[in-house]
């Protein structure tokens, strides 16, 4: 802890003397990009709930976030906005690399399909991802080479939330939340007969192809369709190196088998990492001022590769699986304004249909995993006093079953059902603001006896409690500190429960527990920010203590060609830091200058097991910016250090570092809607690994990758 409290105050007088950024959007109007053509107007100061954006402009303070109709400065805890043209700049189709540069975010997963977020070291059933409030409904939670079915393609703007707000979301978001906003479901009319926006890009790392549109038809005074549709396809990931990391290829060396050494000299072309998705949906809503409903049904499809974990022993051939998605998703929402007391209640529900088979190199289904379930929650908005007294309260519902088929039956079938009520209260007084939540939660997750796995039936019962409370006082009309403090708790996940059989995707053997009792956590956030038009500095310190922590400890065992790893619970403390910041430098030139940085770090320890796996490692990102006329520039650095504070049989990773460079152009002044941009990322070719992904040691990620896009909005 006290080294990350010295690496964080370095950090901070480094960023604060250089002056660096975060990314940061234009205080122009049309910096929030297509977003604020479909956000209401935010006349009424709300709190918590999972209202719509008004604004996306990531950087500024006055953008009203997914949290309530509230400045991103009223939201206590950290807040991250990407949207506008950072979104328009660094969206990917997968919502881990589309993220990847924010603070606090790195990205794990296995291989470019399959990038999913890591939150200040935490992922899976620790931190939520969202759309428009309502969880993805997927089984990605379950295994590194499963995918999110959330698009971050269509988002019209996506957020990044700790602190007391995000009891809202389920009492598992400990690492935080992450919410993707899109315009699936209109909340306003077209004053155009129609309305209309596009993406298309193409990236040389992996021929890498992408289209995406949507359009808004007004078909009466009050009532819009919309349909929205996206479609990326790309082959074989290009590397910046080698495939396997260094003492892989050294075993591979000396090995007998002449196919096993070649893999020692393997460098460039990742094997099967080729893949391609295509979603299309359609809506209907009703718009009347504040009153606004709507459904959607949507299609997602995908099908992907698995990079290839390679075995070293020759009697045990390595996997080429290729995954095929199958999702039909059904949303509604509703909006009504409220007079009295609650100014709005609203409404949000979402069911999916889904399914996914695991294909091997000779077409063979080895497993298909069925999900099929839904969520639904109902949130009731104060409306803010005089006294500065504001508030949300709702109640949440998830109800979800899964079954698996085939040889890999890690899972008996499942039933996993839960009910969360929750209020989150704010006062404000003068240059005080202070604000609490409570969540009070029931989970009940059943499993049918399995001849397969070998269980009989189970049945678990838990009842959670999270509580949370922050303050921040305001210096000045520029500078603010805070403090929030949780306590929370975590219900076991089904896997964690009740798996006993072989998982490929994992790599491992997974033996759960039926008998764990809830994780807890009792941790601190502080904050230091500063705003203004030409200099901004956001500047967090987070700790969390664990007890009954949930994690994957190695047995020694060896069962199906595939090591033992068993559930166990124990103490855990994980802490870190996060600083952005950015500074206009003003005109030299004719150029418009600008800086930018971002810097953060994590420390996980389990007791008696040591490092906790996966871990992000030391990281600075800064850039340059410039802007003349209708083009702007950007060349950024990022460095991550060696991360060699690793969990038990976990390779070092290697530190790297990434030059990329990018330039967009507005070709015609009156329609800044129609952009153009080039970027050359990795510009070096360096091979670089993430410490966070599980299958770091086979895939690094992609070398020198040169991006074209165009994007327009009408």
């Amino acid at each position: 802890m006290n080294r990350l409290v010295l690496l964080a105050g370095t950090a901070l007088a480094l960023v604060s003397q250089s002056a660096f950024a975060q990314v940061a959007a234009s205080d122009s109007p049309a910096a929030a990009g297509p977003v604020a053509a479909d956000a209401p107007a935010a006349t009424d100061t709300a709190t918590p709930t999972t209202a719509p954006v008004a604004e996306a402009a990531k950087g500024s303070n006055d953008a009203i976030v997914i949290t309530g109709k509230r400045r991103r400065d009223d939201v206590l805890g950290d807040v991250s906005v990407l949207g506008g043209e950072a979104l328009a700049r660094d969206v990917r189709p997968t919502i881990g690399e589309t993220l990847i540069k924010q603070p606090g975010v790195s990205a794990a997963g296995s291989g470019p399909n399959v990038a999913k977020p890591v939150l200040r070291g935490l992922t899976g059933d620790r931190i939520r991802i969202l759309t428009d409030g309502i969880g993805s409904l997927d089984v990605s939670s379950s295994s590194s080479d499963h995918a999110v079915a959330i698009n971050p393609l269509t988002a019209q703007s996506i957020e990044i939330l700790h602190g007391p707000a995000a009891l809202v979301f389920g009492s598992s978001a400990i690492g935080g939340v992450i919410n993707v906003i899109d315009a699936r479901i209109p909340r306003r009319v077209p004053e155009a007969p129609v309305g209309a926006q596009g993406l298309a890009g193409y990236g040389t790392a992996a021929n890498e192809r992408v289209l995406s549109g949507e359009l808004n038809v007004p078909i009466t005074e009050h009532i819009v369709a919309h349909a929205d549709a996206s479609w990326t396809k790309n082959g074989d990931l290009e590397t910046g190196g080698y495939i396997l990391v260094r003492p892989l290829r050294q075993r591979a060396a000396l090995s007998a088998d002449a196919d096993i050494r070649d893999l020692a000299n393997l460098r460039g072309r990742l094997p099967n990492s080729d893949g391609r998705t295509f979603e299309v949906a359609g809506a209907l809503a009703y718009v009347d001022g504040g009153l606004n409903i709507g459904a959607s049904v949507s299609r997602h499809t995908a099908f992907y590769g698995v990079p290839i974990r390679f075995s070293l022993d020759p009697a045990i051939p390595a996997e080429a699986t290729h995954i095929d998605v199958h999702q039909t998703r059904y949303d509604a929402r509703a909006e009504i304004p409220l007079r009295g007391f609650f100014r709005q209640v609203r409404v949000r529900g979402g069911y999916s249909d889904y399914r996914h088979a695991e294909i091997a190199a000779d077409g063979a289904i080895g497993s298909m995993i069925f999900s099929k379930g839904g969520e639904a929650r109902v949130d009731l908005e104060q409306r803010d006093k005089p006294s500065g007294w504001g508030g949300a309260s709702g109640i949440q519902t998830l109800d979800v079953k899964q079954r698996i088929a085939g040889a890999e039956q890690f899972l008996p079938p499942t039933h996993v059902r839960s009910v969360g009520i929750f209020t989150v209260q704010h006062l404000e007084r003068g240059p005080f603001r202070v604000e609490g939540g409570v969540r009070f939660e029931r989970n009940l997750l059943d499993a049918d006896a399995s001849a397969v796995v070998g269980n009989p039936n189970l049945k678990r019962r838990y009842l959670t409690l999270s509580l949370s409370a922050g303050g921040r006082y305001e210096l000045s009309s520029q500078w603010s500190i805070g403090l929030n403090l949780a306590r929370s708790q975590r219900a076991p996940s089904a896997e964690e429960l009740f798996a006993n059989g072989p998982h490929g995707g994992n790599a491992s053997f997974q033996i759960g527990n039926p008998d764990l009792a809830s994780e807890k956590s009792v941790g601190f956030e502080a904050t230091v920010k500063h705003s203004s038009r030409a200099f901004n500095l956001n500047a967090t310190l987070y700790s969390s203590r664990f007890s009954n922590f949930l994690f994957e400890a190695p047995t020694g065992e060896v069962r199906s060609n595939l090591p033992v790893y068993q559930t166990r619970q124990g103490r855990a403390t994980y802490s870190g830091f996060e600083v952005q910041a950015d500074a206009r430098l003003g005109q030299w030139g004719g150029i418009e200058w600008g800086v930018d940085a971002v810097a953060d770090a994590t420390r996980a320890t389990i007791k008696g097991y040591g490092p906790a796996p996966l871990i992000p490692p030391l990281r600075l990102l800064g850039a340059v910016t410039g802007k003349r006329g209708n083009v702007d520039g950007r060349i950024e650095l990022e460095h991550d250090w060696a991360h060699r504070r690793t969990a038990p049989i976990e390779y070092d990773t290697a530190g790297f570092t990434l030059v990329n460079a990018s330039v967009h152009w507005t070709p015609i002044a009156s329609r800044p809607e129609l952009r153009l941009g080039l970027a050359a990322n990795n510009l070096f070719d360096a091979e670089a690994r993430r410490s966070t992904s599980l299958l770091k040691d086979y895939a690094p990620i992609a070398g020198r990758d040169v991006r074209v896009t165009a994007s327009f909005r009408y």
